[in-house]
């Protein structure tokens, strides 16, 4: 499967059927070969995902990333077997341990667990599943995990396609190529806006990254790179900001979609940031960088 070198990620929330729809078509219009579409509040995964493959032909719908916790691993297999069979193989599934927070706000009774345990657990009661009902479709377990730290990162490697951080710099994918290794795959993210206006830039980068600002997992993250509790203090600091959401012209914007490449990423998806403030993809942004 050729996922291609830039994909399009796009949070989905707020977003009518018409403009999920329009997500899609574009996306598959524009020449890239994946869509990446999170799973927040609006949307649950698979129906989300069943609707993006049903308004395309050709594109892969990846999930990026799943709650394993909205979903017990026999429904996660089912699901995952159901769309590719149902829309030509074209579903690729994404599975993250989310963050206490954001188990808080979903409810559901869960205790969050320690992330490595608990997705190895996971990903084994998956195979068991599988195995139940006679494989992964085609043969195929096209499973990705959102993988922050070491640990997850190299699960990540040994157990499934690869790897996915989020709200990393060039240099934390780096880090992440060289735990994985040269055969995994690593899908590095990177917002951007496209404007030449610092002010415009940086309100869309913190309306984009005030929500992960409260989560501790993204400050040891960050701190290992040389930033510090004044950078996601008081709404991000400028300097956090401008490390997290590439912008200015095109080719500042693909100068850092480069620097990802060249620290080992295998594909960029690109998270365009509207410098108006309004939701779902600057197209602009992303006419301008669609594969040639």
């Amino acid at each position: 499967m050729d996922f291609g070198k830039y994909a399009v990620m796009v949070f989905t929330d707020g977003l009518s059927p018409a403009q999920m729809a329009e997500l899609g078509q574009r996306t598959e219009q524009l020449g890239y070969k994946t869509l990446w579409y999170p799973e927040v509040f609006d949307y649950e995964a698979m129906a989300q995902g069943a609707f993006l493959l049903s308004q395309t032909s050709s594109l892969i719908v990846a999930n990026g990333i799943a709650n394993i916790y909205a979903r017990d691993p026999m429904a996660a297999a089912q699901g995952y077997n159901s769309l590719n069979k149902l829309y030509g193989d074209r579903f690729v599934l994404g599975l993250g341990v989310s963050h206490p927070g954001m188990l808080d706000l979903r409810g559901g009774g869960h205790s969050f667990g320690k992330p490595l345990p608990t997705m190895r657990k996971y990903l084994d009661d998956m195979d068991q599943a599988w195995e139940v009902l006679g494989g992964a479709y085609n043969g195929e377990k096209r499973l990705v995990l959102a993988a922050l730290g070491p640990a997850l990162q190299k699960l990540a490697a040994e157990r499934t396609l690869g790897a996915m951080p989020y709200n990393n710099t060039p240099e934390l994918t780096a880090r992440a190529r060289q735990r994985i290794g040269a055969d995994a795959m690593l899908i590095a993210e990177q917002k951007v806006c496209f404007t030449t206006n610092a002010d415009e830039a940086r309100a869309a980068a913190r309306r984009s990254l005030g929500f992960y600002l409260e989560f501790p997992r993204y400050h040891d993250i960050w701190s290992s790179v040389g930033f510090n509790e004044d950078d996601w203090s008081n709404g991000g600091s400028d300097r956090l900001m401008d490390a997290l959401v590439a912008w200015g012209a095109e080719a500042d914007i693909q100068t850092r979609l480069n620097a990802h490449l060249d620290a080992g990423a295998d594909q960029v998806g690109i998270q365009s940031l509207r410098p108006d403030g309004g939701i779902g993809a600057d197209w602009n942004v992303l006419e301008a960088l669609a594969p040639d």
